[in-house]
């Protein structure tokens, strides 16, 4: 069984900034990470390898330096990696990236057909969840999201069956293959990598493309020229106001609560 995982390199979002003067990300001296959900997307196809054989393959499109995430998907337990880089890439919205990612999954398949695809349930420096499905609808194969728990891959009959994630509970899915899955965090936990697969990944290089390695790309739906949408401006939220402390007993508390509540809906709908 043949798994791909899409994997990118993000900001820690933890340390990043906004500049108030620009109103853009400050990325200066923020360290580039592994897309938090990305690792769980890698761990589970790792233990369905583990379970069915096969092999597992990642994915990433970034500049050169993406590599090294690709180095801790092969540390986690992937077998192989790919890196698309160029110029041509750069400025790319979710659109343009899922037909991007769509043409190497595509040139990756013609040498070994691809069962299943996985991806992060979104990237915390985007948070939009479209690039998974994005690619299933190029690729032409069922997208499930928000998957949690995974009970059975039979590569013999060719499906999946899946619990995913809904707001009231989860709902049990069965799907042929190859589909594409995005995860939630609560599908695994992320294990210690051994030794081993620390000094595979320290001296693996991951195969790199470029535009050029594609045929029959249209360079008019890669980068900023493909991208259909933009960001128009980006600022920091405001700190919330300082919370009011309440004095008195509890029956006048709630007096001055509801006394709070109307006087807010007056403001707001002139009554």
């Amino acid at each position: 069984m043949h798994i791909v995982v899409c994997v990118k390199q993000v900001p820690d979002t933890k340390i990043i900034k906004v500049n108030p003067k620009t109103n853009t990300l400050d990325r200066r001296g923020v360290p580039a990470i592994l897309n938090p959900y990305d690792g769980h997307a890698v761990e589970e196809a790792v233990r369905i390898k583990e379970q069915v054989g096969g092999k597992v393959t990642v994915l990433s499109m970034g500049p050169p330096q993406a590599t090294e995430v690709i180095k801790k998907c092969i540390e986690i337990g992937a077998d192989a990696g790919y890196l698309i880089t160029d110029r041509r890439f750069a400025g790319a919205d979710t659109l343009a990236t899922s037909y991007a990612l769509y043409n190497a999954l595509d040139k990756i398949s013609k040498n070994d057909p691809i069962d299943l695809v996985i991806c992060g349930l979104h990237a915390i420096d985007g948070d939009t969840g479209q690039v998974g499905p994005g690619i299933a609808r190029r690729l032409n194969i069922p997208p499930v999201t928000k998957v949690i728990k995974i009970d059975e891959v039979n590569e013999s009959e060719k499906y999946i069956k899946i619990h995913r994630k809904i707001e009231d509970g989860y709902e049990v899915i069965q799907s042929q293959l190859p589909c594409l899955i995005t995860v939630e965090k609560e599908i695994n936990e992320v294990s210690y990598s051994p030794m081993p697969n620390m000094i595979k990944a320290a001296r693996y290089q991951p195969v790199i493309w470029t535009v050029d390695d594609f045929e029959g790309v249209d360079i008019a739906q890669l980068g900023l020229k493909g991208s259909p949408t933009i960001v128009g401006k980006m600022w920091a939220p405001q700190p919330p106001e300082k919370a009011k402390i309440l004095e008195g007993s509890p029956n006048e508390q709630v007096k001055e609560i509801v006394s709070t509540i109307f006087a807010e809906k007056s403001e707001l709908f002139g009554q």
